[in-house]
């Protein structure tokens, strides 16, 4: 089982250049990065968390810059966003920024989407709630042809172009993995075009019956990477049980010396140290 690390990046925590160097020298094969691109001052959606929103959510970093940078300091670690909220992307933007991550890390990019749970924050980008779903997929259908096609075009409900040159393509073929990040609601679209499913912090006697739906589902056995999981010894082992490819150690956003020390803990869970 591989090990990676979730997090959010924000202005008041480690810098992401020392963050992904820190990641990489510790061992571990991944960073996957939240996204909220802002936080409306009038909240009506409850924050799935319980309670108030935490201040992270706030602050967050533009994950491309973020993985961009941290892409400049390592040769190795995988960088994925942890997630996408593809229903408040433009596709056509998106495509471009996720093959240029990809070109500049030699290859490590990682696709990681989502539909999204605040609904004020993806109405000030033009998004109905009650369709994010069909609009996150025809939207990621698009990118696929931005990707992988020297003229790509696209004509459906929600994304419509004739067609278009877009460079950079990405090193990795036919595209950088897609994980596909939600409850059993997505399951269908993971068995549409998903490589790999992102479930978020699911524990691992719940996971076992849902991994048993989802290849009912997709027909095929599904790469699972677990986000934001517990740094207790039995969790760990309880998903390597399982057969999960990777879990993510959630890493609070913290100063550097902080993190660090942090990071140092959970590089000795996952047996690095």
């Amino acid at each position: 089982m591989k090990f990676g690390i979730s997090t959010f990046i924000t202005d008041e925590g480690i810098a992401p250049t020392a963050l992904g160097r820190a990641v990489e020298e510790r061992g571990f094969d991944s960073l996957f990065i939240a996204e909220h691109t802002h936080i409306p001052v009038r909240r009506e959606t409850p924050y799935p968390g319980g309670g108030e929103l935490p201040r992270i959510y706030y602050r967050t970093l533009d994950p491309l810059v973020a993985l961009s940078a941290a892409a400049a300091v390592t040769e190795r670690v995988l960088l994925g966003t942890g997630i996408a909220l593809v229903s408040q992307r433009d596709p056509i933007i998106t495509a471009k920024e996720f093959a240029s991550l990809d070109l500049v890390s030699g290859g490590r990019a990682v696709f990681g989407i989502g539909i999204g749970w605040n609904r004020e924050e993806m109405r000030n980008h033009g998004t109905e709630p009650r369709t994010r779903g069909r609009l996150v997929d025809e939207r990621v259908r698009a990118i696929r042809e931005l990707w992988t096609k020297d003229e790509a075009e696209f004509h459906g409900e929600f994304v419509d172009f004739d067609p278009v040159f877009s460079w950079p393509k990405p090193v990795q073929r036919p595209h950088p993995p897609i994980y596909v990040g939600g409850g059993e609601a997505a399951f269908p679209r993971l068995a549409e075009y998903g490589d790999a499913w992102l479930a978020n912090g699911v524990p691992p006697q719940e996971l076992a019956p849902q991994l048993k739906r989802l290849r009912d589902t997709a027909g095929r056995d599904v790469p699972v990477t677990v986000y934001a999981v517990s740094q207790r010894p039995e969790a760990v082992e309880g998903y390597a049980e399982l057969g999960v490819e990777r879990v993510l150690f959630y890493l609070p956003t913290l100063p550097e010396g902080e993190t660090l020390e942090r990071l140092d803990r959970l590089a000795a869970t996952a047996g690095f140290r």
